[in-house]
């Protein structure tokens, strides 16, 4: 609930009260039960609240017979957290994601909203075929938008695939940074590449991917990606729609997986990451985990930036504040390890295949058999004047 806040003040809503139920099954009709619905409108009626925001996705009809019910307007979860990404997408990329999220949130709200939809429409064109009801007219109408907008999107998905075959074929180093929102990527981000990206104490306060390059000295650079923020309960349609926005991070090199030590569901919220991770196919890079904010921790605050590392010596987890600083010496020392084995790595592949290569070129260019091997019996009543 206190994350619920959180998200309707990001959302520019004021919370002002809060109704928490234990239930052990959904209504089908109000998604909580006649008492529970009472208790609510008494606390919307005393507070005179405008909007009730219900902390779970709830079915098109659930979310009507509650406006009903209450006399007052009504989103779940999925329309608040679509509600902010509206807000704050900036680039072309991301607005037409968000707006293909809307469009299909919306198509799933179409089912018999509102009175109006159930008129049917004469006439042809544009104004609908003959009996068709507005409710039908309004989802083609957003599926056709949808067909559009997933056009669009794929064709700067083609962009950003150019654009990291290009970093492939200079053979560029690349990462990405990923956490739960609110977590401290755009001011590590910040830090590390000097970029000036936003950088609240909101949630979702990026949502568009930024790329910078970081010099690590000794001639060796990489590319940081800053990417959007995960959430519980992320809406599948999101997730599917940003896939353009999340593919920097299953094509990187190495993740940087941000966690708020501070908070008391830490926990949770990177099982909450690991679980975006699996979906989108990036549950296989490598990851290092960064503790963020230790400064406001005691226990970690006293230890100090440091670095944890597995058997065989590689960094998994540095604990760093990168609001005040603290550990990004260490960071950037994590960076050049895993850098610096990428590229042997590489020139590792690229040697085998250069063998592979002229050992090819030493092969027969044919299957046919040495002389030795052929089984050679003249024909005694062979002759070359025979036709």
């Amino acid at each position: 609930m206190a994350e619920l806040a959180l998200l309707a003040e990001s959302a520019g809503s004021i919370p002002i009260a809060s109704v928490v139920g234990r239930r052990g099954s959904v209504d089908p009709a109000l998604f909580i039960r006649s008492g529970k619905a009472n208790e609510l409108l008494r606390t919307m009626q005393e507070h005179d609240a405008e909007l009730a925001i219900v902390n779970h996705a709830i079915s098109p009809t659930q979310q009507r017979n509650l406006e009903r019910y209450l006399g007052k307007h009504v989103i779940d979860r999925t329309g608040l957290i679509l509600d902010i990404f509206a807000q704050r997408a900036k680039s072309h990329l991301g607005k037409t994601q968000v707006e293909l999220a809307n469009v299909r949130y919306r198509m799933s709200r179409l089912v018999r909203a509102w009175s109006h939809l159930e008129r049917q429409k004469g006439g042809i064109g544009l104004r609908g075929g003959p009996g068709e009801t507005q409710m039908e007219l309004d989802r083609r109408m957003l599926a056709t938008k949808a067909k559009r907008l997933e056009a669009e999107l794929e064709k700067l998905q083609r962009q950003q695939r150019t654009q990291r075959r290009a970093r492939a074929r200079n053979e560029v180093f690349s990462v990405s940074l990923v956490g739960y929102t609110n977590a401290g990527k755009s001011t590590l981000f910040n830090a590390l590449t000097k970029a000036g990206s936003y950088a609240a104490d909101q949630l979702f306060a990026t949502l568009d991917t930024t790329s910078r390059k970081i010099h690590l000295g000794e001639g060796m650079q990489i590319v940081l990606s800053d990417t959007v923020g995960f959430i519980r309960e992320l809406p599948h349609q999101l997730v599917e729609a940003f896939r353009a926005t999340l593919d920097e991070t299953v094509h990187a090199d190495l993740i940087l997986h941000v966690i708020d030590a501070c908070s008391p569901v830490a926990k949770q919220q990177q099982a909450e990451v690991e679980a975006v991770l699996q979906e989108i196919g990036a549950e296989n890079i490598p990851r290092i985990e960064v503790m963020n904010k230790i400064d406001l921790m005691p226990q970690t605050f006293t230890k100090g930036p440091q670095i944890e590392r597995d058997m065989h010596g590689l960094p998994v987890k540095v604990f760093i504040s990168a609001q005040e600083g603290m550990g990004l010496d260490l960071l950037r020392q994590c960076l050049t390890e895993f850098a610096q084995m990428t590229d042997k790595l590489r020139a590792e592949h690229a040697l085998a295949q250069k063998l592979r290569a002229s050992g090819d070129l030493l092969e027969p260019l044919t299957d046919r058999p040495e002389t030795a091997d052929f089984d050679f019996h003249p024909n005694p009543n062979y002759s070359p004047n025979t036709p």
